[in-house]
């Protein structure tokens, strides 16, 4: 009987360190915006300063891996890209990891709708699932029973039918699947509540690129 990876369409987010890191490397953000246009989710980011310039994803990269070189890395990327796929928005930020952070994201998905994820092999990978400025459901990727938010079961039907184990591991070898394929996972939750599968060739689009600015600072302000 042929049976269907639900995982193969995302393990090119997977791709180990010791292997290359893939076509975004091994620390990386993407969500998905529905209730804005791209234009409106760059100036999310940007705090109203930046509207996007219109690029490729190579001159997004470059402009993050400046940023990083800059920086020494301790402030993520410093860019975004942003397109449209159906519904939502697609926003990608090598290197990053600031959509996902509890301190940004309610900011991030006031009057709109946010499914965040962030491959971090030096920190945590983590899942965020926000409404209008409230996390409704968010976990660290290799910890799908440790949920959080308002309504952290939320998703729980999509996490069984993913194979996710939503109680703690009783053994080794169910621990260690939740850490090895929780990327991929982590991403396909995110196709089954988006509809938008993240795929390489997506990396093709032309997007609006723009700087992620003060992204701590007045959290809590309009």
């Amino acid at each position: 009987m042929t049976t269907t990876d639900p995982l193969a369409p995302f393990r090119w987010l997977n791709v180990s360190e010791s292997e290359g890191g893939g076509r975004l490397s091994v620390i990386f953000s993407v969500a998905f915006f529905r209730g804005f246009d791209p234009a409106e989710v760059v100036r999310r980011f940007s705090r109203g300063e930046d509207s996007g310039q219109e690029s490729d994803f190579a001159g997004l990269d470059g402009k993050a891996y400046e940023f990083v070189e800059e920086t020494d890395g301790g402030d993520g990327g410093g860019h975004v890209g942003v397109f449209q796929a159906g519904e939502w928005c697609v926003a990608i930020e090598p290197f990053g990891w600031m959509v996902t952070l509890h301190e940004v994201l309610p900011r991030l998905s006031r009057g709109c709708e946010v499914v965040a994820v962030t491959r971090h092999d030096y920190a945590e990978h983590s899942f965020e699932y926000a409404i209008d400025g409230t996390i409704v459901t968010g976990y660290q990727l290799g910890y799908p029973y440790e949920r959080y938010g308002s309504d952290p079961d939320r998703l729980n039907g999509f996490m069984r039918d993913l194979g996710m184990g939503l109680d703690r591991p009783e053994s080794e070898a169910d621990w260690e699947d939740n850490h090895h394929t929780a990327v991929p996972r982590g991403f396909a939750l995110a196709a089954r509540i988006t509809g938008v599968p993240f795929t390489q060739d997506m990396l093709g689009r032309p997007m609006l690129v723009g700087p992620i600015v003060d992204p701590f600072e007045d959290v809590d302000g309009a």
